[in-house]
């Protein structure tokens, strides 16, 4: 471009706002890694094609100078993000975010500084990287944009390519021009089949509707003879919204001989007007309408995509200050570190205490918390007690053995205590295990609550947070052993003494009906069902208390009870009877002599009690005297076994687990190595920091868009500005039919070979 260029009016509303916070943007969140800089994809510029499809050229024709690296294979083998930056001075140069503060004047130290940086990166035989390169260049002679060249589609690997080259680059592409906020420049070579271009195919895959895709057709100047582009610059061929634009850029020879880019697009100028089929396309041909349309775009796209920006940019930095805030500050002195253990020694049994009072991050998905702790009590502990059946595990063999060994050698005339007692005692003793496995069910509940508290505090200091968990388990041992013995006193008292004066016990006349009723014959219980006088029937009538009818002794029994075997009784019975029959015969025998000795068979080792109709009522008395009185207790031990558990383990810890932990945590010689933290979260606090001060300078950058925004709406005005670049001198558009007309700068011979 001459000189006079850059005195040529600028428009000073354009791109001026706009585009120069984008770019600010695009530094800033450069410095973000992966996941930090996801969602907060910036509207810029992505230029794609086939490999050798003009697209560098397109670039360098947009700038003006000669910087990329060019050749005969891939060229573009990393992402270049280039910026454009329009300004006053006069002077032109590069800068690189690799390095700082250093400006390349020299636009060919720049080509080196982009191939050093690709070969450091991709290796210097063909690689590609998905590493980007960020190049930002100032000159009075361009406008406000932002692109990214992207590596060009190739099918087949050539160097250290690997075999599935083409789906990687594609994938890379697609990285790109997925997002919404991209604007699409698909390059493609009139010498090739459009309808078919790489290009266009990857664009219609992203953007479907060709709603932010703008075709550049380049290499019009070699296509066949007789041919045209004019219905592809039209979008009759394929429709775009943004439309397509046409262009001539230097050849490989002109390359080959330094020709500079200003030579080449004086001589698109002159092709332009010159050929007939492109009359009356002014607004679609060339490099200099190529700049205008994409920062026109760009500016308006921006304009669309800003407020979302902010908004993600805002919601993204109010999460990031709140992990920062989790983080905290690194405290190295001694009194810090002090203050900081008492806090977290602090909110740590605040939150145990609110985690099982339920007032802490109430789940909808499962119980937690003291929730679990009233379920264990409720539905496990006293639901399984109300499933025991007391006499289930007596037989009634058990009972009546019982009862005839307590009778001793005499038997008894009533119905003794004695057998009662002995078994409901055994009965109650059952009730042991249940509630000492429901202490430790509780025990666990709370060692699960401990772990659950302050696990991000705790998970930056783990010595801190391994000695808390021995200190804390420690702790809940020593309040389980004596909840461990209140619950086996409790067991023992109900053992020790048997209150049949309890009102709820069923006694007297009462349990004899009832027992006379479950021990008769069916005939003779459905007679006694008929009854007038109100007999009750069935045991699953409930009992009530008799309470004029207690007595020690509830039934009269047999005094001559027997309990031998049954083959005991068969053998003595026939001995007995042998003798008898034999002493009569004798008597009065002149030559009998003295009676034969009786002899008696020795007991069996093991004498089991017999059965009567009087036994089977004794054993359904006892049966119903152990169930009322099991029921009595059951109920106390449902309610008492509970209280004692709160007490000595739930309210225990959390009255006296602060003072305990501050006891053997907080001392001057521990402070150092409880309060160390790990190498993780150190590096992490420094990451968070970081991102937090670029999302802070991100959001201070968008703050200053509201400013501009009326005169961003305004926009560019074509008619003061027709072509997007600065005019070079000697082009104008105000020849016939609106076509450009320029000097001849290239000889005829000259013309025949420009190509691109």
């Amino acid at each position: 471009m001459a000189k006079s260029a850059a005195a040529a009016p600028a428009p000073e509303t354009v791109g001026q706002a706009v585009i120069p916070l984008v770019n600010s943007l695009q530094d800033i969140i450069a410095r973000l890694d992966g996941d930090a800089a996801a969602g907060l994809e910036l509207p810029q510029v992505a230029a794609i094609g086939g490999q050798s499809s003009g697209k560098s050229s397109v670039l360098e024709a947009l700038v003006g100078r000669d910087f990329l690296p060019r050749g005969p294979d891939i060229c573009t083998r990393r992402p270049l993000v280039l910026q454009l930056v329009r300004h006053s001075a006069p002077e032109e140069w590069g800068e690189f975010l690799h390095a700082p503060g250093r400006r390349f004047h020299d636009f060919e130290q720049i080509k080196r500084e982009i191939q050093l940086e690709t070969d450091k990166e991709a290796g210097d035989n063909k690689g590609v990287s998905e590493k980007q390169i960020r190049l930002k260049i100032f000159s009075p002679n361009v406008l406000d944009i932002t692109l990214v060249d992207l590596p060009g589609i190739t099918r087949v690997p050539v160097g250290d390519q690997p075999s599935d080259i083409e789906s990687r680059i594609r994938t890379m592409i697609m990285q790109y021009i997925k997002h919404p906020s991209c604007i699409i420049l698909a390059v493609s070579p009139a010498n090739a089949d459009l309808a078919n271009s790489d290009a266009l195919q990857l664009a219609r895959l992203a953007d479907p509707d060709g709603s932010r895709t703008i075709g550049v057709i380049t290499k019009l100047d070699i296509m066949d003879r007789g041919t045209e582009a004019r219905n592809f610059l039209l979008g009759n061929v394929i429709p775009l919204k943004l439309g397509h634009v046409g262009v001539v850029n230097r050849s490989q020879e002109d390359i080959n001989f330094n020709r500079s880019v200003k030579d080449a697009l004086a001589f698109e100028e002159k092709f332009f007007s010159t050929l007939p089929a492109y009359h009356g396309l002014v607004h679609c041909c060339g490099v200099p309408q190529l700049a205008k349309k994409l920062n026109m775009i760009l500016l308006k796209h921006i304009t669309d995509m800003l407020p979302g920006l902010k908004t993600r940019i805002n919601a993204q930095l109010v999460a990031v200050a709140k992990e920062h805030a989790a983080y905290g500050d690194n405290v190295e002195s001694t009194a810090g570190q002090g203050v900081k253990l008492l806090n977290i020694l602090r909110k740590y049994c605040e939150a145990f205490s609110s985690m099982v009072e339920g007032k802490n991050r109430v789940s909808t998905d499962k119980l937690s918390g003291g929730a679990r702790i009233h379920y264990i009590f409720q539905s496990i502990f006293v639901k399984s007690l109300e499933e025991v059946d007391p006499c289930k595990s007596i037989t009634d063999e058990d009972i009546r053995t019982t009862i005839q060994n307590s009778g001793g050698p005499k038997g008894a005339m009533f119905l003794p205590e004695v057998p009662f007692e002995i078994l409901v005692r055994k009965q109650i003793g059952r009730l042991l295990d249940p509630s000492l496995q429901c202490a430790q069910f509780i025990y666990d509940e709370l060692i699960k609550i401990s772990h659950g508290c302050l696990t991000s505090e705790l998970q930056k200091f783990p010595i801190l947070k391994k000695r808390m968990s021995e200190v804390v388990s420690s702790f809940l041992r020593d309040g389980l052993r004596p909840a461990e013995t209140m619950i086996t006193h409790i067991i023992e008292m109900e053992m020790d003494y048997i209150n049949t004066s309890h009102p709820s016990f069923v006694g007297g006349t009462k349990v004899v009906e009832l027992a006379k009723h479950e021990s008769l014959p069916p005939k003779t219980s459905a007679s006694l069902s008929g009854r007038k006088d109100g007999t009750i029937v069935g045991s699953e009538i409930q009992l009530t208390a008799d309470r004029g009818q207690k007595s020690r002794a509830v039934f009269a029994r047999d005094a001559t009870r027997r309990a031998t075997s049954d083959q005991a009784d068969m053998d003595a019975g026939t001995s007995l009877t042998g003798g008898s029959q034999m002493g009569n015969s004798q008597v009065g025998s002149p030559s009998s002599k003295l009676p034969s000795v009786i002899q008696l068979k020795e007991p069996p080792i093991k004498l089991k009690p017999s059965e009567t109709e009087q036994g089977a009522t004794e054993v359904a008395i006892v049966k119903l005297l152990i169930k009322s009185y099991y029921d009595i207790v059951r109920k106390s031990i449902e309610d008492a076994i509970p209280k004692a558990i709160m007490h000595f383990l739930v309210n225990h810890t959390k009255r006296d687990l602060h003072n305990f932990l501050i006891r053997k945590l907080y001392r001057e010689n521990m402070l150092n190595e409880l309060m160390r933290e790990t190498d993780e979260v150190l590096i992490r606090r420094q990451h968070i920091q970081e991102t937090l001060e670029v999302l802070e300078q991100a959001h201070r950058t968008l703050e200053e868009f509201p400013l501009e925004a009326e005169r961003i709406e305004k926009g560019y005005d074509p008619a003061e500005h027709a072509t997007g670049l600065p005019k070079i001198h000697g082009l104008s558009e105000d020849g016939p039919n609106g076509m450009y007309t320029s000097p001849n700068r290239y000889s005829a011979h000259q013309a025949s070979h420009i190509v691109i």
